[in-house]
């Protein structure tokens, strides 16, 4: 008689050229392990070696945003209940020691008991494209930077005869005469026995570079920005009429949250996920008291934190809370904690969501 076919879980490992594969049945007993190239053809063979142990509850996945974005997408598009783990088992990694198979039977066993788990952001929708370019403005906003910087440092060494006439501009207009600037030829050799003119040629030549630079990067952060105040106001117009709200602030939020913004069960799980729970600070004599919460994500609170001073200064409800809560006796530590938790209610019944999608694994 032909033996039935149980019930299995997989755990992946995913690195930059490989993963590793490991396969567990329902009562956490090993059924096998194997190795797999991170490429299509790869994906394919895992996907199918692990459904030839048993029928698939669910796939776990370590670095579903990175090494095992690609994996994440073909599973889910395969039809599969893909988990992110996030937290490994230190006692078990003490105990047994490191490797990929132990890792990837980890994971598995993190999926099988319902620990450190979490439903992984889809990643193909109009939120990634916005990550994407907030990456690229991202990288554009720290080159600028930089190109200003060493602009005015060189700038601050130049002789007199160049320093002078740039010290007191305005930044725009510093980076303009810059680019003015015309050194008496490209081709130093030709002054190199006369180090004075060489000098100042090369000054010149430098700042106008630098300059240039400048301007090409201040461009890009430009048609950047435009690009992702369009697809956010788009993607989340409720997101964005909310007080106290930019564009800015509002990407931050969605990137947070996902092009799957379901997987989020409530606005509570929300509030953790940015970092603005209240985290109970409790002792025998003291009670009722709370505490910052310093975890989740930086970002999305860092976000929250802005709308809030926003508030604060410009909106009169928000301003006779705080009056209300100062007269109870509240420190501004802890208004500000309060608020950055209504505003995350605020922004969690504000995210756009499809209007039919299928339902997600608990």
């Amino acid at each position: 008689m032909a033996k039935p076919r149980g019930n299995v879980i997989g755990g992946v490992d995913t690195h930059k050229s490989t993963h590793y594969a490991a396969v567990i049945d329902e009562h956490g007993r090993r059924l096998g392990h194997r190795e797999f190239p991170a490429r299509a053809s790869g994906y394919a063979a895992l996907h199918g070696w692990i459904r030839s142990h048993g029928d698939v509850v669910a796939i776990g996945i370590e670095s579903t945003g990175s090494f095992g974005a690609s994996l994440t997408r073909y599973l889910t598009d395969a039809g599969e209940v893909v988990v992110e783990v996030n937290k490994p088992n230190r006692q078990a990694r003490h105990m047994e020691g490191k490797s990929d198979r132990l890792d990837a039977e980890q994971i598995a066993r993190s999926v099988l008991a319902e620990t450190g788990t979490a439903i992984p952001k889809s990643k193909s929708g109009p939120i990634e494209v916005i990550r994407t370019l907030r990456v690229a403005r991202a990288s554009a906003i720290r080159a600028r930077t930089q190109a200003f910087n060493n602009l005015f440092g060189t700038m601050i060494a130049a002789p007199t005869e160049i320093r002078d006439d740039l010290l007191a501009l305005t930044k725009r207009t510093f980076v303009n005469r810059c680019l003015e600037l015309e050194p008496e030829t490209e081709d130093l050799l030709q002054l190199i026995d006369q180090s004075d003119r060489l000098l100042l040629a090369t000054l010149k030549l430098t700042l106008r570079d630098l300059a240039r630079r400048w301007k090409t990067l201040d461009a890009e952060v430009n048609t950047l920005s435009r690009q992702i105040q369009a697809i956010v106001g788009h993607v989340a117009p409720e997101l964005v009429s909310l007080f106290g709200v930019s564009s800015e602030v509002a990407g931050q939020l969605l990137v947070t949250a996902g092009d799957n913004p379901e997987r989020i069960r409530n606005e509570a799980a929300f509030a953790k996920l940015c970092g603005v729970s209240p985290k109970p600070a409790s002792s025998g004599q003291k009670s009722g008291r709370h505490r910052l919460n310093r975890g989740g994500d930086r970002a999305a609170n860092s976000a929250l934190y802005i709308v809030t001073i926003v508030r604060l200064r410009h909106h009169q409800p928000t301003r006779d809370y705080v009056e209300r809560r100062t007269a109870e006796g509240l420190s501004k530590r802890e208004i500000i904690r309060c608020l950055k938790r209504y505003i995350a209610r605020e922004v969690f019944a504000a995210l756009p969501r499809p209007p039919h999608r299928d339902p997600v694994a608990p």
